[in-house]
């Protein structure tokens, strides 16, 4: 039976697989890229959505909500990049997904939706994730932070321009308050800054300085290399008078006040107030030395 759907159409593929059995061999390569796929499948099943097939090194996927890919999509590329580490291999994966009206019939998925997300896993080099400013627009507020506008382009078979962007990883109003509840006031009148640190390193997040990020990649204004931190982790910013912590990780972030007062949040923000410690993936104690320490005042 032939039906229309408004779906998120994803694929993934192995970056280098030729590398690897040229390097590894047959036997090992075939291993590897075999553990990976199911390892793909699994991350789409855990995010609602469904394998349609698999190609080679390469599965295609559809999801419920463009939400529900780019979830799939960050932990695809965090647990790859695990698995790598694991097995002491260059592993590494290319994603590309786009969300809008497919035509379903046998299982399988048909349209100009799909013929865009396979270009847009095209345009993806290796560890990156690419979507297209339309797909970005019906994500919520989290995934929108962790996107970037790459190129704005004529893509073959569209008579628009395309908003090609990448999704960073591994970088409501309701809010989750831990010290207590918020004072509203006039933010003319707080000056409101915090103080994040980590070892040596200490900076203050203000109304000037508005905001560091936090994770085990190189780019980060704080650096934790920890195996269970995404590479872009967490942010700490300032606004609307506040200071918040950003989730945008595969495993949550956790808050640690001198009370012992804990909160987990994941992908999703929380307000800051007092002091304590941050665990990227993990819980911490304060004194911790994988811990990020900070202070908010104001």
């Amino acid at each position: 039976m032939r039906e229309s759907a408004n779906l998120a159409i994803l694929f993934a593929d192995i970056a280098g697989s030729t590398r690897l059995y040229e390097k590894h061999g047959d036997a090992r390569a075939r291993e590897v890229t075999s553990r990976c796929i199911d390892l793909l499948a699994r991350m789409t099943k855990e995010n609602l959505g469904r394998v349609v097939k698999t190609i080679g090194d390469e599965v295609m996927c559809t999801f419920p909500t463009a939400d529900n890919a780019g979830d799939a999509a960050v932990r695809m590329q965090e647990e790859v990049e695990a698995q790598a580490m694991d097995m002491g291999l260059q592993l590494q994966i290319r994603v590309g997904f786009h969300y809008g009206e497919v035509i379903q019939e046998g299982g399988d998925v048909f349209g100009d939706a799909v013929n865009l997300a396979a270009r847009m896993a095209a345009q993806a080099k290796a560890d990156q994730i690419i979507t297209t400013g339309e797909t970005v627009e019906a994500m919520n507020p989290i995934h929108r932070a962790a996107s970037r506008v790459l190129i704005t382009t004529q893509v073959k078979g569209k008579k628009k321009p395309v908003q090609i962007c990448e999704i960073t990883w591994g970088e409501k109003d309701q809010v989750t308050v831990m010290g207590g509840p918020a004072v509203q006031m006039p933010v003319e009148n707080v000056k409101v800054r915090a103080e994040v640190s980590y070892q040596d390193k200490v900076v203050e997040v203000n109304e000037e300085m508005g905001s560091v990020t936090l994770g085990r990649g190189k780019n980060n204004h704080f650096i934790v290399p920890d195996a269970m931190a995404s590479r872009l982790h967490a942010r700490v910013e300032f606004r609307r008078g506040r200071i918040y912590i950003v989730d945008l990780s595969a495993n949550g972030t956790y808050v640690i006040s001198p009370a012992g007062e804990k909160a987990f949040i994941h992908r999703d923000e929380m307000v800051m107030s007092g002091e304590g410690a941050i665990g990227l993936g993990r819980e911490i104690t304060l004194d911790d030395p994988l811990a990020v320490r900070f202070s908010s005042f104001g």
